[in-house]
């Protein structure tokens, strides 16, 4: 499909700043479909797995329709559990940063009803609610749903696995007649068509088919570390894999420049890569990276498309991807021409589930390691120095160091034990240079 930007979909300009700010560089594939179909009023029921960005895809056209002069509920976005309607809440609320006056509520148990019944008493445009809570609120009057103008039933396949068909018709009767109805499910089973066709108007069908997934044969790991230690443990993997090249992707590009920008004050050769570089800027940073002047690559999705660098040691996903493809994509950067390749995930909190929906549409199992300890970054540095000693006494061309090694051994000392003073006192530099500038070795 046709790669477009969001200024292409003619989002308005408070709603695009607040993606500006985001860092997002274009609209997923579900998004391109779905907002201009909302837009023109249709009901639709649209096909899209988690993590592919479908709140947005129903969040940008539902935040254009409001009128915040109206302190009335809305919009309404019913989840199946109250992790999904924080989540939903959390990100319409970002995109509404600049509209000036909207007010978003998640509705669920397990938090005190009073402090949502103070809220919804001020004014509330929209209500991301579980069934069973709004069902609650309905029973005590405290929830209007008489001017809602656009409901949302997100992951509608898990609600009726939680079994909330029941809940669902109850609240559908509390709505008004003329309203737009919107249903997202990772699957179109017999019971989601039959659900669409009970509550919505001749929808319109959006799909995100994903082609074939081809997953490289390569070696697959996932980190779970908090977000406040994913350059720590970036920095520790880089030095205990020590690769020739590596390539580190973010999810936008604010974050792309935050991650080499840390890993450049660490003493690595990092460098961005992102959509708001021109192309000659993009075109330097590149060559720098096939030259190996510089051997770690920061980018986003977008902007390490055409790469196409066959010593890429390792796939850093430093967050998890947005899309299963967009994973696929990421990791088939590694392993070619014969070569082995690693990719590495970083998943913090919220991040899991995305993983877990990569792994399943994938049906791939990427295995959980623990990050490597001191003794363990110790014990890797000398086996790099034997390396390296190696390769030299391949090379030849010792015969004048040999010299001055005889002139210190002198009577004194054997060549083991001149050898074993000269990795010691390597081994001390580079813990000294570890301690004002972690890097590279």
């Amino acid at each position: 499909m046709k790669t477009i930007s969001f200024a292409d979909l003619d989002v308005p300009e408070p709603l695009l700043r607040a993606i500006r700010d985001l860092g997002f560089e274009e609209p997923t594939p579900i998004q391109s479909l779905a907002i201009p179909v909302i837009r023109e009023g249709h009901d639709m029921v649209g096909q899209a797995h988690t993590g592919t960005g479908k709140t947005a895809a129903f969040g940008i056209p539902l935040l254009e329709m409001l009128e915040p002069d109206r302190p009335a509920v809305q919009a309404l976005v019913l989840c199946p559990t109250r992790e999904l309607a924080i989540q939903v809440s959390e990100e319409l609320r970002k995109l509404a940063r600049y509209m000036g006056g909207v007010s978003v509520l998640p509705v669920y148990g397990g938090q005190p009803i009073e402090r949502q019944v103070a809220v919804l008493r001020k004014g509330v445009h929209v209500v991301i609610a579980t069934p069973g809570r709004l069902l609650d609120h309905l029973s005590r009057r405290t929830v209007d749903l008489s001017q809602v103008r656009v409901t949302v039933l997100d992951e509608a396949d898990e609600m009726l696995d939680m079994g909330f068909a029941e809940d669902i018709a109850k609240i559908f009767t509390r709505l008004p007649e003329k309203r737009q109805n919107v249903l997202f499910s990772a699957t179109m089973s017999r019971e989601i068509l039959a659900l669409a066709q009970k509550f919505l108007k001749d929808p319109r069908m959006v799909r995100v088919v994903h082609g074939q997934l081809a997953v490289p044969v390569i070696e697959q790991r996932y980190f779970e570390v908090r977000e406040s230690e994913k350059v720590e443990v970036l920095s520790r993997l880089l030095d205990y894999y020590n690769p020739d090249l590596a390539l580190v992707f973010c999810n936008t590009k604010r974050r792309v420049d935050e991650v080499a920008s840390q890993l450049q004050a660490r003493g690595y050769l990092a460098e961005s890569l992102h959509g708001d570089m021109d192309q000659k800027e993009r075109e330097r940073v590149m060559s720098r990276f096939r030259s190996r002047s510089t051997d770690i690559l920061v980018a986003t999705d977008v902007a390490a498309r055409g790469i196409d660098v066959e010593e890429i040691g390792i796939v850093f996903n430093f967050d998890v991807p947005q899309d299963p493809e967009y994973y696929i994509h990421r990791i088939g950067r590694t392993g070619r021409a014969g070569k082995s390749g690693k990719a590495f995930t970083f998943v913090s909190g919220k991040e899991m589930w995305k993983l877990r929906d990569i792994q399943k549409y994938a049906r791939i199992r990427i295995a959980r390691h623990a990050v490597p300890a001191d003794a363990d970054l110790e014990e890797r540095r000398f086996v790099h120095i034997g390396e390296k000693v190696r390769d030299v006494i391949a090379a030849g061309g010792l015969e004048p160091f040999i010299a001055r090694i005889e002139q210190v051994m002198g009577d004194d000392h054997t060549s083991l034990e001149v050898a074993a003073a000269l990795l010691k006192i390597q081994s001390g530099a580079a813990d000294a240079a570890r301690q004002h500038k972690p890097g590279k070795k």
